[in-house]
């Protein structure tokens, strides 16, 4: 079994060519997408950022004076629309406050001190920092999600209830320290789980099945 990232990656890119993820037209609808993708997915997430385009809503100063509703209605199709009006208010607030209306200003700050800053804000946990992180200001940061769990653990590469941090780590060690390779890597991942790597895995469309515990199973 290989435990090479690098050659899985190779893998996952040969078969699926770039994904050219996130996709979003500038940083702040990146940060936005970042908030909204939340327990939701990311077509209900595209539904919300077209309604608040057309709301006038897609600045972080339109969106601070807004009132509650307005944001939530525009961002209803995401889920959860109260409670990320509120996140969204306050990552605008921060946005403001750092002089960073366009977030890939944040890039000014150090990776670490701007995960930390982040993390401060109302309802930016691990996932949604590292997101801004690497696909708002283009920073090396690997974001983990439960796809990644789930490839890898089931690959026995990793303990699907690891601290998230163990996890972003592991990956960080085991890839040169590149934004555009953990950019393109994460997306694979994504469209690997999506298509392949289900909770009922289709081990036998999978490029990983030959360094895969479940896939070799299947066999």
């Amino acid at each position: 079994m290989t435990c090479n990232m690098m050659d899985i990656y190779g893998l996952l890119l040969e078969d699926g060519g770039h994904q050219h993820w996130w996709p979003g037209e500038t940083a702040f609808e990146v940060a936005v997408g970042a908030v909204l993708t939340q327990n939701t997915s990311f077509s209900g997430v595209t539904r919300a950022i077209d309604r608040m385009k057309a709301a006038g809503l897609m600045s972080p100063a339109a969106i601070v004076a807004a009132p509650d509703d307005v944001v939530g209605l525009a961002i209803r199709p995401s889920g959860y629309f109260n409670i990320k009006t509120a996140r969204l208010k306050a990552l605008c607030r921060f946005l403001l406050e750092n002089d960073a209306a366009d977030p890939a200003s944040l890039a000014r700050f150090p990776v670490p001190l701007l995960r930390r800053m982040l993390l401060g804000v109302h309802g930016v946990g691990r996932e949604t920092a590292d997101s801004i992180i690497l696909y708002a200001t283009n920073r090396p940061i690997f974001v983990i999600d439960a796809y990644t769990r789930r490839i890898f653990s089931r690959m026995g590469l990793v303990q699907a209830d690891s601290d998230y941090d163990v996890l972003r780590t592991f990956f960080e060690k085991s890839l040169p320290c590149d934004a555009a390779v953990y950019n393109d890597f994460h997306a694979q991942i994504v469209r690997c789980a999506k298509e392949c790597c289900r909770k009922r895995p289709i081990c036998d469309k999978c490029v990983l099945r030959q360094s895969c515990r479940t896939g070799m199973a299947e066999a």
